[in-house]
């Protein structure tokens, strides 16, 4: 294990210098390119016969640390927890309703239309993939990753209304996005077709259970901290509240993400506000954005050597492209279309649909999900599918996203 961690430590410590000393990308964008870069051209040698000890030894690494396991049971937590550190609630409940909206119905919309648009079209492109498969690729692709879109956002120079509803969104669809993943593979597993009773129940227990474990969480960390005044043990217990109540929603089997992200909100408003002083408030601060800042570069190194997993072959890199359009019409169909008809209720600036459409990130989340299939040929057009999106989503939408929200802005 702690060879694992080191391994991971170094490659992001020597891939953030070369991109802070020469490409001077985004920190996470740049991790994941060049990550990304030397594992296609491992890929390359190899297949010309070359350097295939490399490429076998980058295969275990990746097998050995479970790329799904290590982000969904170890990483997720803190960072979800550290994104909604800052979000102030006052302001979350102006757009309360909006953000439901989008997050619930557009990512169960959006799932439906994936699903259902990839199952008419693959078999155009020579791909077969049953129904439940490409249901499950709608579950995971339709969220927009709360990671990827954080870390971007702060670059973007949004306007603060619009920031905060595409955060917003992207906190809680993943929790949505997650349960109907877990419905669907339930279906996988058992051959049978849930009721709606069933499913509605299963998003009650998951979904509710997580936002009143998170709220319970949230407010008895509240009350130590309020009773302290020290530092270095405020910050532990944030740490124990991240840390433990995610494994108590894993153990109640409620949704972990949200949880954690109702007691960021929690701990970041009330605690910050109530019971933290200057000075604890400051290293809490500094703590969690530290953290945040280097899981997220261990995360997109990690992305971007997972390059090396995937399947490449004509069809499914046709199929990867078509995943793309789909999924971005899924999304102006589901997010941007209700925001542009409904402009009034949403109460958002001019061009807020295409800022939508366009900033809804896909991340490590998906691919996360995409690894944890069973294996087979199902698994791995899923996957190939999965990561043709998410780099598309990062390289793509990612970088040129401050673009696209300077348009909107000069037409303001």
């Amino acid at each position: 294990m702690l060879d694992i961690v080191a391994i991971c430590l170094v490659t992001t410590a020597l891939l953030s210098y070369v991109n802070h000393r020469w490409i001077r990308l985004p920190i996470t964008i740049g991790v994941m390119v060049i990550a990304m870069s030397l594992s296609l051209a491992i890929v390359l040698l190899d297949s010309l016969g070359l350097s295939s000890a490399i490429h076998d030894q980058e295969l275990t690494f990746l097998r050995s640390l479970d790329f799904s396991e290590l982000l969904m049971q170890a990483m997720l937590s803190f960072l979800l927890f550290a994104g909604a550190l800052h979000i102030k609630l006052a302001s979350l409940r102006r757009y309360q309703w909006q953000i439901g909206t989008l997050a619930v119905a557009g990512t169960i919309l959006s799932t439906a239309a994936v699903g259902f648009g990839m199952w008419l079209v693959l078999p155009l492109l020579g791909v077969q993939l049953p129904l439940l498969y490409c249901l499950l690729f709608g579950a995971l692709i339709s969220p927009t990753d709360p990671i990827a879109v954080m870390g971007i956002l702060k670059s973007a120079q949004a306007p603060k209304d619009l920031e905060l509803v595409i955060a917003g969104e992207s906190l809680f669809n993943d929790g949505v996005g997650v349960v109907l993943f877990s419905l669907f593979m339930g279906m996988l597993a058992s051959g049978g077709t849930p009721t709606l009773g069933t499913a509605f129940s299963l998003l009650m227990r998951e979904a509710g259970g997580g936002l009143l474990l998170g709220a319970i969480l949230g407010y008895l960390t509240y009350l130590m901290l309020k009773n302290i005044d020290q530092y270095h043990v405020e910050v532990l217990l944030t740490l124990a509240a991240v840390t433990g109540g995610y494994s108590l929603a894993n153990r109640l089997h409620v949704s972990g993400p949200l949880a954690m992200v109702v007691a960021g909100l929690v701990i970041g408003n009330c605690g910050r506000n109530y019971a933290m002083s200057d000075t604890t408030r400051r290293y809490v601060d500094m703590f969690w954005e530290l953290l945040d800042e280097i899981l997220n570069a261990v995360l997109f190194v990690l992305l971007g050597m997972e390059v090396v997993m995937i399947t490449f072959t004509l069809p499914l890199l046709l199929a990867g492209a078509v995943a793309i359009v789909v999924t971005l019409v899924a999304r102006a169909t589901t997010v941007g279309l209700p925001v542009a008809a409904a402009a009034r209720w949403f109460g958002l600036p001019g061009g807020a649909a295409l800022v939508l459409v366009w900033g809804g990130l896909r991340g490590a989340i998906s691919v996360a999900l995409a690894l944890s299939l069973p294996p087979g040929p199902e698994r791995d057009i899923v996957l190939t599918l999965t990561y043709c999106v998410v780099v598309f989503s990062i390289l793509g939408q990612g970088l040129s996203l401050g673009k696209v929200v300077g348009v909107v802005v000069a037409k303001e």
